[in-house]
């Protein structure tokens, strides 16, 4: 048999994460890749720093954000699933 266990410090561990996803962790990421899109424009900045910006650091960089904020996406989901289990359990007080 499995064990069922829920704490107050698990519900509030819940809710601090998902305090932090929700209160614009992910919006931080948004305006993060804003500015690396500003930076991308040859325009707005060029040389050789820039190209190698353009070429490699922002794409690698960029692509990390969008799996952190989909994975951030994934967790925030998960969290709501867990804390209804943890009500529906008995735990919600």
């Amino acid at each position: 048999m499995s064990r069922v266990l829920s704490t107050e410090q698990a519900k509030t561990s819940i809710q601090q994460m998902q305090a932090i996803i929700n209160g614009g962790f992910t919006d931080q990421i948004s305006q993060l890749d804003s500015q690396g899109k500003t930076l991308s424009d040859p325009n707005v900045w060029d040389g050789p720093l820039a190209e190698k910006f353009r070429g490699s650091t922002w794409p690698e960089t960029r692509a990390a954000l969008d799996k952190a904020k989909q994975e951030l996406e994934e967790l925030r989901s998960q969290l709501t699933q867990i804390s209804q289990n943890i009500m529906s359990a008995g735990g919600g007080a």
